[in-house]
């Protein structure tokens, strides 16, 4: 059940004078497979899917399947704060091939532990498709407390949770209830080796747009018991993770791809160009990084 272990890159969607640019996101595809990422997400939060039109969602998505050509897992975002909207989108992704889905916690209107719960089974029972769900209270207003994931860990259409949560006491609690069944995956990628620690099984990625290789490298070495080399990694990128931050997710990192020459800096409102200073901030990460040289 559980969809992969490692490092999985949730994919920006780069846009081109308002629409999406296919042929930037299939080259993406490919550099990200060929640089041994485990798994790709499309259309999460990095990849911009509150601003995209439903139709756009899912044509994202299977154009997604499609070049990946089953080489590693897709897991798409189907997350709403409309119960019966997600459960159609779910439906549709999966009859489009995804692999399984991402499921962010209802936001604005929020809900209870139980709302929470009953949101989530309606869901996964009514797909055939493993569920991961995803608890990012900074941005949606809702947790996704331990007591609601030993609900929802039994479920057999709920395989994981994205726990982006920041707080490490709420993580070691959720840890009781991993098994060969439900894994746990650090939703941020500063604290990734911190989380595997615990039992997570790798991490979901917004950096792995920019360093997919090292991603892979530093989750899978601790899963391969050289925690040393996991820490070294870990440390290493904190600041190039910082520059990535510096401005709301995904501003930075589409910005980090455009100086990289791989999308067009391009943004759908209410997201924006980054200002100088951040744009600057993350020049510099990515020298220091060594993800482009001096002279650019």
């Amino acid at each position: 059940m559980i969809l992969f272990k490692g490092a999985a890159t949730a994919l920006v969607t780069p846009f081109s004078e308002g629409s999406v640019d296919y042929n930037a996101l299939e080259n993406l595809i490919e550099w990200q497979i060929n640089e041994g990422i485990d798994a790709l997400v499309s259309c999460g939060t990095t990849g911009e899917a509150s601003t995209l039109s439903d139709e756009e969602h899912k044509k994202v998505v299977q154009f997604t399947i499609e070049k990946t050509r089953g080489r590693v897992p897709v897991i798409a975002g189907a997350g709403s704060n409309d119960t019966a909207h997600a459960i159609e989108m779910s439906k549709a992704l999966e009859a489009l091939g995804a692999d399984g889905l991402l499921l962010v916690t209802p936001y604005y209107n929020k809900c209870s532990d139980s709302g929470l719960i009953q949101h989530y089974e309606a869901i996964a029972n009514a797909v055939s498709i493993p569920s991961i769900v995803y608890s990012v209270q900074g941005r949606t207003g809702v947790n996704i407390s331990p007591k609601v994931v030993s609900e929802l860990a039994p479920n057999p259409g709920i395989c994981g949770i994205k726990e982006a949560s920041g707080n490490i006491a709420q993580v070691v609690e959720i840890s009781r209830y991993l098994s060969d069944d439900f894994a746990m995956y650090s939703g941020n990628d500063e604290s990734t080796v911190p989380l595997m620690a615990m039992g997570a099984s790798g991490v979901i990625t917004t950096t792995g747009n920019v360093i997919p290789k090292d991603m892979q490298r530093m989750t899978n070495a601790y899963l391969n018991g050289d925690v040393e080399e996991a820490r070294r990694m870990q440390i290493a990128m904190k600041h190039l993770i910082d520059a990535l931050f510096c401005e709301v997710n995904p501003i930075p990192v589409k910005a980090a791809l455009n100086i990289m020459g791989k999308i067009k800096r391009e943004y759908r409102l209410p997201l924006c160009e980054p200002d100088n200073k951040s744009l600057y901030t993350i020049m510099c990460a990515l020298r220091e990084y060594g993800v482009i040289d001096e002279s650019i």
